[in-house]
């Protein structure tokens, strides 16, 4: 709470009205629809709606070396230019600003007024209608020359306007109003009926603003959004809009402050836990007030909804709470057999709700819930991580925030669906590269038994592109960093703060090591019961910056960086393994690499010839094809300063006392496509940008399962061109031994040695026929895999992965489309052009084939299949339930169906 003069006028007095009425609860509306939107500014108006002077950007970065020493800044004066509109940004950072004196005074009136779109009268009806989450860039068309791989070839800058109508009731007049944004890519301006409200640069965190001043209850306002999002802004494709869900929030003046409430589980046992809830409380009036508080603790089912009785409760009464000041209640309770939070597959995520009161005499005028779990977590230097006092190795993945075809419009249905995938191979973690994630990705991890490594900022004030955060880190880091640990410290699914990832600052010394320390004592200030993290790519253990924080987190240097012996002598991070470093340097405290592998391969490539080692840097006849721009997909090639996962799992079976892994990438994204610039997606997935696994799904499966009976072979085994020649066969498998044959004729039996995680075959003749491969563990047959040639295609298929949508306009079938031939084999070399088309209440919104050189607009229903696969999403149409035939068409092949339904909410 801060004060607020206009705000303290308008509400002069809402707390007898709030007494009086207490029908003013709280109310939370979802504003998805209705929404006008437009690219580019006005004729003149950009110079006069400039967020700060940028530096001017004189050569563009694509391309760059993705461990590339981060640069210093480059320092603008606003010069003559000084009306932009950072002075009227900046206050909406107040809130998280604890020294009053530091707080920013907000200059007199309403800059971009007088701007014909921010007019609450303008005429935007020749604008597109749009619904939220909404990313305008993910539509296209790619870019398919200059410099702009690393952001995904796709055009995400350049100024964009929303505009909306609020139906504010007259009945709504003296209550406190907010405009909730859950993501806005970036620099969003906000104006409610021409007058400026604020603002929030960072494009990755939501934020609050207060509307009340500038609402006008009994009637319509007009709500104006601008995004602002810079070029070179990033090393991978940002998005660009309101991507992710905005809201009208309304409360009686007297409320539970936004992300007001702190659990914390001090005493967990198997009889009892304590549980403590700290409530802040906002008075938006202009007289003083007394309010009870009082929490009620429900267990949550497995869908989220409270089940029975309250199983504690506790009331602090008459709570004073100062005019247009907040007041803190403390509140305590015990929960007799608390059912424990913890990750699948060795625990349960069971879930409880806090549900708080604000009551006065007249009676409730607030109510506030809080999702949590009950656990513990302890971070041991030699043993590792340890959840409700049991052992659970780190097997983790990195994910960026694209939705793949989707974009980074958020989509519930979708991140749930990546999240399936990585559970199927059995990661139980997940660190977000390199920001905050949406809340509702949290509440998918708390509810699917996830642990996570929420992260906050890719650079401090040192740059990695010209125009990305380093701009506004000294004003913001304190607000970006306080908004994101305030919104996510409830959930249980995350276990620690990294507050950077391979920062400039681990080259600065003291200096950096500084920056370290001030974000440390911020993130332990807002929590103080998890610890922090920073991610280093060049820090090592005798430098000042590993000292600053909690937990040692080792991007790439626990097994070595660039050791091979053609990158002696040259400039580029050459790091030998430093797991023993740094545990000798920190006895105490817990290692866990935050980014390892890095490996590439597209899905259902594979070239020849195939390296002997076990690792290979990707060059090409190593792997990789630049004229193609595809890797090999034999899995054993990766970037220059990374690793092949078997080089990884010797590393750290060879370490015992490192807390586990979080491979560079679970799933392909957007942007940074490294090593080649002229695609548009990456090539270090585990997963493909569609979602189909590539073969290094199954090394992780067989590692990460051990008692999952599989096997898989790779590669594939139609090989027209090969007959006669050496085709390398390997296998993955949770089995110990397996014996391959070839048509019937055994190749031999391998059983694995220490430090091997795959089996090979290198020997192997090509011939047409079947791949067989009997796996066995501990002497028993174990699990089979088998590839076979596959003849002509003929034909096309469908599968989705649910038949059954809801029709929300937002729930999501994944339809997979296989190019097969008579047998109904899959053609693993297929390219045939696909038409999707759909009949019925629904709309296929994308398509994708994984393909990272692929420039076909996502939107469109025409793919080309990759590797014999192409995937059509579809979604269903808001209240219209019915039947949906998805239908798949190719030139000379016999097409294919298949029906879905959708259901409203209840049917």
């Amino acid at each position: 709470m801060y004060d607020n003069p206009w705000r303290r006028t308008a509400t002069a007095l809402a707390l007898c009205l709030a007494v009086a009425l207490p029908a003013l609860a709280r109310e939370r509306i979802d504003l998805s629809a209705g929404w006008r939107f437009h690219r580019s500014d006005p004729a003149g108006a950009t110079a006069r709606l400039m967020y700060d002077v940028r530096p001017e950007v004189q050569a563009s970065a694509d391309g760059k070396v993705a461990d590339a020493r981060p640069d210093e800044a480059v320092r603008t004066q606003a010069g003559t230019q000084d009306r932009v509109l950072k002075p009227w940004v900046l206050p909406s950072a107040n809130p998280f600003i604890k020294d009053p004196a530091q707080r920013h005074r907000r200059p007199e009136g309403h800059l971009g007024s007088d701007v014909d779109f921010v007019r609450p009268g303008f005429d935007d009806s020749g604008w597109q209608a749009v619904t939220l989450p909404h990313d305008w860039a993910i539509a296209g068309p790619f870019l398919q020359t200059g410099p702009y791989g690393g952001m995904g070839r796709l055009q995400t800058w350049g100024p964009v306007w929303y505009r909306r109508t609020l139906d504010i009731p007259e009945a709504d007049r003296g209550r406190s109003l907010f405009l909730d944004v859950d993501g806005a890519m970036s620099h969003a301006t906000v104006w409610l009926n021409g007058k400026l409200v604020g603002g929030w640069p960072y494009g990755y965190n939501s934020f609050r603003l207060d509307v009340t001043p500038w609402a006008q209850p009994g009637g319509a306002n007009q709500l104006v959004i601008r995004l602002d999002n810079p070029p070179e802004s990033a090393r991978w494709y940002p998005g660009a809009g309101l991507y992710r869900k905005v809201w009208l929030t309304k409360t009686a003046p007297l409320h539970v402050a936004h992300w007001g409430t702190r659990i914390t589980t001090p005493q967990v046992a198997a009889g009892q836990a304590t549980v403590e809830v700290e409530v802040r409380v906002d008075n938006d009036g202009a007289a003083p007030a007394r309010v009870d508080v009082q929490t009620e603790i429900f267990a949550l089912d497995a869908d989220g909804k409270p089940m029975g009785d309250a199983v504690a409760t506790s009331l602090q009464p008459a709570l004073a709470v100062p005019a247009g000041g907040q007041g803190v209640a403390a509140l305590a309770m015990r929960i007799a057999k608390p059912r424990l939070w913890g990750p699948r597959p060795q625990q349960q995520p069971h879930r409880y709700v806090a549900v708080t009161r604000l009551s006065s005499k007249a009676g409730v005028i607030d109510r506030y819930e809080t999702p949590f779990g009950i656990r513990t977590l302890r971070f041991d230097a030699n043993t590792g991580l340890h959840v409700n006092g049991q052992p659970v190795k780190l097997q983790g993945v990195n994910l960026h925030h694209d939705l793949g075809a989707l974009g980074a419009a958020f989509n519930v249905r979708a991140a749930e669906r990546q999240l399936q995938i990585m559970q199927a191979m059995g990661a139980n973690a997940v660190r977000m590269s390199h920001n905050p994630p949406a809340r509702e990705f949290l509440e998918l991890c708390d509810r699917m038994g996830l642990l996570v490594v929420d992260e906050i900022f890719d650079s401090w004030e040192r740059k990695k592109t010209p125009l990305d955060f380093h701009l506004i880190f000294p004003d913001w880091h304190d607000a970006d960093l306080r908004a994101m640990l305030r919104r996510d410290r409830n959930h249980p699914s995350i276990i620690m703060w990294s507050i950077g990832n391979e920062v400039g600052e681990q080259y600065t010394d003291q200096a950096g090591a500084a920056i370290a320390r001030r974000l440390h004592a911020i993130a332990r200030e807002e929590d103080p019961t998890r610890p922090t993290t920073t991610a280093m790519n060049f820090a090592k253990s005798d430098m000042p910056l590993p000292a600053e924080v909690d937990v040692i987190s080792l991007n790439y240097q626990g097994e070595g960086i660039r050791q091979d012996p053609e990158f002696i002598g040259t400039d580029r991070i050459r790091t030998p393994p430093q797991y023993p470093n740094f545990h000798a340097r920190f006895p105490d405290k817990l290692i866990l690499s935050s980014e390892t592998a890095s490996a590439f391969s597209s899905r259902g490539v594979y070239l020849f010839p195939v390296t002997p080692a076990s690792s290979s840097i990707t060059r090409d006849g190593r792997g990789g094809d630049s004229q193609a721009l595809q890797v090999s997909g034999y899995e054993l090639y990766a970037v220059d300063f990374g690793a092949s996962a078997d080089k990884v799992f010797a590393a750290l079976d060879a370490h015992p006392y490192v807390a586990g892994e979080f491979v560079w990438t679970g799933f392909d994204y957007l942007g940074e496509p490294t090593p080649y610039y002229a695609a548009r997606s990456s090539y270090s997935g585990i997963v493909d940008l569609a979602g189909f696994p590539k073969d290094r799904f199954y090394l992780y499966q067989s590692r990460w399962r051990p008692d999952l009976p599989m096997a898989h072979l790779l590669p594939h085994w139609t090989w027209p061109d090969r007959v006669g020649q050496v085709t390398p066969v390997h296998a993955f498998t949770s089995g110990d031994e397996a014996e391959l044959f070839l048509n019937g004729r055994s190749l031999g039996k391998r059983k694995k040695a220490t430090g091997q995680y795959r089996l090979r075959w290198d020997e192997v003749v090509y011939e047409p026929g079947e791949l067989t491969l009997q796996a066995y563990k501990d002497g028993m047959p174990w699990a089979t895999a088998t590839v076979a040639t596959a003849g002509a295609a003929t034909a096309l298929a469908l599968q989705a992965d649910r038949s059954r949508i809801m029709a929300d306009g937002s729930d999501l079938s994944f339809v997979t489309l296989r190019v097969t031939d008579s047998t109904g084999r899959t053609v693993p070399r297929a390219d045939t052009r696909i038409r999707f088309s759909i009949d019925g209440p629904g709309d296929i919104v994308a398509t994708d084939n994984g393909d990272a050189t692929s420039f076909e607009p996502f939107p469109s229903p025409h793919r080309r299949a990759f590797s014999g696969q192409a995937l059509a999403i579809v979604r269903g149409r808001v209240g219209t339930a019915g039947t949906l035939v998805v239908r798949a068409q190719a030139d000379g092949l016999a097409p294919a169906e298949i029906t879905l339904h959708t259901k409203r909410e209840g049917r």
